[in-house]
């Protein structure tokens, strides 16, 4: 799997079978219910662009990760994964 940080809080991710696609994030970030949890310092461009891949997940440097499973299956089904707020 590899990631690559895009504009607008996006990420385009490819599977090793070869699925790709992108997960938008921007509603997901932008929400509160992201206060206090490992995910509100991904609202800094900077730290956002940190992404990686981290034993099969797609992960920031504080922990902060995304269902590996539940992207697939998205981005097979439609090429794009809306993480809702």
């Amino acid at each position: 799997m590899s990631v690559r940080p895009d504009e607008d809080f996006r990420l385009h991710v490819v599977f090793v079978d070869g699925t790709a696609g992108d997960v938008h994030l921007r509603a997901f970030i932008e929400s509160t219910s992201i206060k206090g949890t490992l995910f509100e310092p991904l609202r800094d461009p900077g730290y956002f662009r940190q992404v990686r891949v981290e034993l099969g997940a797609v992960a920031w440097p504080n922990g902060a990760d995304l269902a590996p499973d539940a992207m697939y299956d998205a981005i097979k089904a439609s090429g794009q994964w809306v993480v809702a707020a």
